[in-house]
């Protein structure tokens, strides 16, 4: 068995796709982002906030994969946030729709080429820490990776980053200072801990998140693990933020379904916005 599975994947390990896509957004852009946004599900509006110089489609962008996922509108919004110049993925990837780490991770190498230094991603999860609530943000500390795959397998570009990158400390603690800071100030309410990252796309067993607890996450999901792993092989500093948008405590669990998990990333998507555009301000 090859370490690639999915068609266009072995593409997603070259220089020269990347360039092709850098190429494509240079067509309809100059701006030079200092900073990239990857906003998950539910969490899109996020781009609403951002003055928009011009939007392009995934379908435009070479290599880009398409987003298969309700709630991802699949477009790349170019622009400012807070004074600073960005460009936002408005809806991402995931293992579950088909897609090799490589292709789900594409975009983050072609930003990255386009400029951004700074990767801040977002995503909805389950809360597994019994003192936490649906709605709460989180600030990801650290994570655990049982995707069973990682981007970095396969054939190794140099222009990409060191072959083994480190990762003892994946989200940046200056960063995550700031957001403590930004969130104290606003009165929204911040947690910090463990994100863990599961294939899908079914939610878990009561049995599965007594096991992922007790491996010392705090709350988990189907995404951002690939994104960051690139983010720091390419040299970007990283943060990260979780909606928590269900609780997953095996004791008390109850079905869940999309409609309640967009709504609660919904009603929690002001304070998310208040603390990103609070980080800008200050990067």
């Amino acid at each position: 068995m090859t370490a690639v599975r999915f068609p266009g994947a072995e593409h997603a390990h070259t220089s020269a796709a990347v360039d092709a896509a850098v190429a494509a957004v240079r067509a309809r852009t100059a701006l030079v982002p200092e900073v990239a946004l990857i906003l998950g599900t539910g969490l899109g509006g996020l781009g609403k906030a951002i003055t928009v110089e011009c939007t392009i489609p995934y379908a435009d962008l070479p290599g880009f994969p398409l987003a298969t996922v309700e709630s991802h509108a699949g477009r790349l919004l170019v622009g400012t946030l807070a004074g600073k110049r960005v460009m936002a993925m408005q809806g991402r990837f995931h293992r579950y729709e088909g897609y090799a780490l490589q292709q789900v991770t594409f975009p983050v190498r072609v930003l990255r080429a386009l400029g951004a230094s700074t990767l801040i991603v977002s995503n909805a999860c389950g809360g597994m820490h019994p003192q936490w609530a649906a709605g709460d943000l989180m600030l990801i500390a650290d994570h655990i990776n049982l995707l069973g795959d990682n981007p970095l397998i396969g054939p190794h570009d140099a222009a990409f980053g060191d072959r083994f990158p480190d990762m003892s400390a994946p989200y940046d603690a200056a960063l995550r200072a700031v957001a403590r800071a930004v969130a104290t100030e606003r009165g929204i309410t911040l947690r910090e801990g463990v994100y863990v990252a599961v294939a899908g796309p079914n939610l878990e067993t009561r049995a599965e998140y007594r096991m992922l607890r007790a491996l010392g996450a705090d709350v988990v999901g189907m995404s951002t693990v690939p994104e960051v792993i690139v983010a720091v092989q390419s040299g970007m500093r990283v943060l990260g933020l979780s909606i928590i948008t269900d609780l997953c405590l095996p004791d008390t669990l109850e079905p869940a379904n999309l409609e309640a998990i967009l709504a609660t990333a919904g009603r929690a998507e002001p304070h998310l916005e208040a603390l990103v555009r609070g980080v800008m301000e200050r990067l």
